[in-house]
């Protein structure tokens, strides 16, 4: 009896030391890399103002307050000869008024900050109506009353597209990301479901979806971070830093896109 219940207690020992060794082994080291700039950069084929914002990022356990890029130089190259001078405005918000890109121009943003420049190159697709959206009880919920959002449209055939669809609820942005291509609805016409579950949507609650016909590079940056996002139908991935169009690489993202927008008052 003796002699089972000292390898019963070696045992035991040896199975407490593995665990403790692989408590060590398996912590998580989430870094603390920061001061990147970050670029997000935007040119629209609606007339107005065009923006690009410039920040850096912090460390992952901070707050989300990003600090602001001042004094840099920003310019949009529209590829036939012209360039455009943005004009520095508060919070790292660089502007382009009474501006507009023209669908099938591929444009160029230059931004120099810290004494480093940084290029992207980003090309204006055709624009894909955007029919209507409705709205439907949805069959995630097990509340009655809330609401998913579909959105309609006419794929155009022989074409490879890309789509970014960005959801308001009562005029606040909705933080889930919705970018989709064509690879399985190739010239048909789609309903496409904005499955989220950022916000909680009801009957008397004001729904815009803004549609974006986007470039490759942009559909691959936007999909992979909508990958990453918790609670995507997919599932989520390991975070990363997304592929960027922007050299050298960087945080953030240079799209030239088109925009529309329905709005809808939820039934």
């Amino acid at each position: 009896m003796r002699i089972i219940n000292l390898k019963y207690c070696t045992a035991l020992l040896l199975i407490v030391f593995i665990a403790a060794s692989c408590r060590k082994v398996i912590s998580l080291d989430l870094g603390n890399n920061t001061g990147q700039v970050v670029i997000e950069g935007n040119i629209t084929n609606e007339p107005g103002t065009q923006y690009v914002k410039l920040s850096r990022n912090v460390p992952f356990t901070s707050t989300n307050t990003y600090p602001a890029v001042t004094g840099a130089t920003v310019i949009f190259d529209n590829n036939h000869g012209k360039r455009y001078a943005l004009t520095e405005g508060p919070s790292g918000t660089y502007a382009l008024d009474n501006a507009y890109g023209t669908i099938g121009r591929t444009y160029t943003l230059i931004v120099t900050a810290d004494g480093k420049t940084y290029t992207a190159n980003s090309t204006m697709p055709a624009v894909t109506v955007l029919d209507s959206i409705s709205s439907k009880s949805s069959i995630f919920e097990s509340s009655k009353n809330k609401r998913q959002i579909t959105v309609f449209f006419q794929d155009p055939p022989e074409v490879s597209n890309q789509y970014r669809f960005v959801l308001f609820v009562n005029k606040v942005q909705a933080k889930s990301i919705f970018a989709f291509d064509d690879e399985f609805i190739n010239g048909k016409y789609v309903n496409l479901d904005l499955q989220q579950n950022d916000t909680d949507i009801y009957p008397g609650d004001t729904v815009t979806v803004e549609m974006q016909c986007i470039d490759k590079p942009i559909y691959t940056y936007w999909y992979t971070l909508m990958q990453q996002q918790a609670g995507n139908p997919g599932g989520s991935v390991a975070p990363a830093n997304p592929p960027t169009n922007i050299t050298p690489a960087t945080l953030g993202y240079f799209s030239a896109h088109t925009t529309q927008r329905i709005t809808l008052e939820v039934k």
